[in-house]
Formats: structure tokens, sequence, C-alpha cells
């Protein structure tokens, strides 16, 4: 008589081979995960502040010195950097904008607030607020250390 199927230890075997693949793999996903919404967060930083000098260097070839004034249309709530307003007309900042999510890990909080002194903006990411201000007087998108943010991170 001939047996074609598994025996049990082989079985075990089998299943105790893929809980130690499991136990491996599960933690660098997660540390994967993080890793890549820290490279959003410098993409979209980057992005912003490429945008901003873009939008300068064309005042400056219009004669014009200052900074463009907000980063977005003020009462933004879904979607970012995506509309300067400047002083006469509205310009494109970023093409497409950055779609905002509300306490979500990976994106920006739609929480802008702020006046001539300054615009904030938050990125979140490992479930840390990373506060970003945008100083019109002097054009810089820079956000502030502390202990509790991702602020290395996400500049540098």
């Amino acid at each position: 008589m001939k047996r074609t199927a598994f025996t049990m230890i082989e079985l075990v075997f089998v299943i105790v081979v893929l809980g130690i693949l499991a136990a491996i793999a599960i933690p660098k996903l997660a540390a994967t995960r993080d890793d890549a919404q820290i490279a959003k967060g410098r993409s979209d930083v980057a992005a912003i502040r490429a945008a901003i000098v873009s939008e300068r260097q064309g005042r400056l070839m219009k004669g014009e010195s200052a900074y463009i004034s907000r980063l977005n249309v003020s009462g933004t709530t879904t979607t970012l950097f995506d509309d300067n307003d400047s002083n006469a007309t509205n310009g494109t900042l970023l093409q497409y904008g950055i779609v905002t999510k509300d306490d979500t890990n990976g994106y920006w909080d739609n929480s802008v607030g702020g006046s001539g002194a300054g615009w904030t903006y938050v990125f979140k990411v490992d479930n840390m607020d990373t506060t970003f201000t945008y100083v019109p007087a002097t054009g810089a998108f820079n956000c502030t250390v502390a202990s509790t943010n991702k602020c290395a991170a996400l500049t540098n």
C-alpha cells in the first residue's frame, strides 16, 4: 500500500518554519511603512520649498521682492499648497497640491492657521505631529526641532 499524504510531524515542522518567517518579516514590514511615510514627508517638504523659491524667482523677474504671503487659500480643508493667493491674482504653488487627512500617519493635517507673521502646517508620522511654519517675511518653511517630533528626519 502506497501513502501519498503528509505526516503530522511534517505538517508541524512546516507550521513552525512559517511562524519563524512571519516573526521575522512582520517587524521589518512595519519599519518599512514608517520609512515610506518619512520619505513621503521629505519629498513633500522639498517640493514645497522648491515651489516657494520658484515663485520668488518669478516675482523677482516682475520686479517684486516680497515672498508670497501664504502657501494656500485660507480655509482650505482638503488640499494644501495648491494656490498661493498672491496679492493681485491667484497663482499655483504646487500644480496638484497635497491632499490632507486629519490625524492620519503620512499625511498633512488641514490645521492651517496663521497671519502675516507665519502660517502653520502639521505633518503626522509615527503617530507624532511635526509642525512646520511658513514665514512670509523670509520665505522660510521650517519645522521646530523638539524631542517629540520627526523634524530632523523630515528635513535632513
